[in-house]
């Protein structure tokens, strides 16, 4: 943490416990969509790469830094449907400003609706309309950028799905966690909220358990980070409440969910301070490729938590320019083991990049990787529109 000159700093906050100076909540907001889209723009350079053309193409400590891009890269659907889930938040959030009640899933189905229509396919004739909102004036955003499969049809079948009646039951891709961490950013929602929010949004186009348990775990880890918890804290609570009873009645929490949660904790468990990092060849081994839902989550918990600096030394700094030095370190490290591996780079760093600009707000962000960002104008008046809705 940052002192005044000639004071003694401050102890160390312990694990969990909010940190002093910590960032405002707007700060948390622009700094959660800005981190997603930078760790999704660098990943989507090598989405469809293994880690031997990675290597090959950048050398063998692969992609680092937008500076290896001689012609950018764009940030992909992540970055779309994480703005569109925003915006379909917000607008419930502005009905509720006014006094009117209103269907939070209908609000966020009909995003995503629009976010369908943008992508080269038609919109159901049967679905409801819904008039054009500031996001869908937004260039940017038309472009058609590897969007999944299941996002794609879920969408297209119409029909609004829900956890008792999903339109993809088998679908646990990873497209129903990379958009979920705006659910995390509504403040004063009880964990129970939070999760059933983005659970329930998972379902509009996944229906496999570990989809939603995937995404409502991550929007609680973004939910106790924005309430200043740790990162160990916020992940090992997540993972807490998932087991603890907050799933719904006769609902189990899913193994493989369970399993590359507890394996990523277990993992970076004795990094922070000098251990380690896994290879991309061992990251692959024991936490997967990240194309499914609780993969993407597991490498992404990995990485921003073993390249973390030695408990509370990242607050527990002389001043505030050397405190930012060292989470700008952290982003970049952990973007990088996040892109790095043969799997789905984009998602797993998108993730990761929410996560720690959830944690640290946007004084995390390098300066010159947000000079390459694409539209930052786009994704900075999403996050002015959600923080104005929410008192930020």
């Amino acid at each position: 943490m940052s002192t005044e000159p000639g004071t003694t700093p401050a102890p160390a906050p312990s694990p969990g416990q909010p940190h002093s100076h910590a960032p405002n909540h707007g700060s948390r907001i622009h700094g959660c969509l800005l981190g997603g889209a930078l760790g999704d723009s660098l990943g989507y350079a090598v989405e469809f790469d293994d880690i031997s053309a990675i290597r090959a193409r950048f050398g063998p400590a692969g992609l680092q830094d937008f500076s290896a891009l001689d012609a950018g890269s764009p940030f992909s659907d992540d970055t779309q449907m994480t703005l569109y889930t925003a915006d379909g938040l917000l607008e419930a959030l502005e009905w509720a400003n006014d006094g009117v009640a209103s269907d939070i899933n209908a609000c966020l189905w009909l995003a995503y609706l629009r976010w369908l229509g943008t992508q080269s396919v038609a919109v159901p004739a049967s679905a409801p309309f819904q008039p054009p909102r500031w996001i869908d004036a937004q260039a940017v955003l038309k472009n058609r950028r590897s969007p999944g499969n299941a996002c794609l049809s879920g969408l297209a079948t119409g029909e609004m799905g829900t956890v008792k009646r999903p339109v993809n039951p088998d679908a646990k891709g990873c497209g129903a966690v990379m958009r979920s961490a705006p659910f995390g950013l509504i403040p004063h929602l009880e964990p129970e909220t939070v999760y059933k929010l983005s659970a329930d949004a998972a379902s509009l186009t996944h229906g496999h358990p570990a989809a939603r348990q995937s995404a409502g775990v991550f929007s609680l880890v973004i939910h106790a980070l924005s309430s200043g918890q740790s990162l160990r804290a916020a992940a090992e609570s997540a993972l807490g409440h998932l087991r603890g009873g907050i799933l719904r009645k006769g609902e189990n929490p899913d193994p493989d969910v369970v399993a590359r949660l507890q394996a990523a904790l277990r993992l970076a468990g004795d990094l922070p301070g000098g251990g380690h990092v896994l290879s991309p060849e061992d990251l692959v081994s024991e936490l997967g490729e990240g194309w499914v839902a609780e993969e993407a989550l597991a490498v992404a918990l990995y990485a921003v938590l073993a390249t973390a600096p030695e408990t509370g030394t990242e607050t527990a700094t002389a001043d505030a320019g050397t405190a930012e030095a060292g989470a700008q370190a952290h982003f970049r490290a952990a973007i990088a083991v996040a892109v790095n591996h043969s799997g789905d780079s984009d998602s797993t760093a998108s993730i990761a990049g929410n996560i720690l600009g959830a944690y640290y707000g946007e004084p995390c962000l390098p300066a010159d990787w947000l000079a390459a960002l694409e539209a930052p104008e786009v994704i900075r008046g999403m996050a002015s529109r959600l923080a104005a809705v929410t008192g930020s």
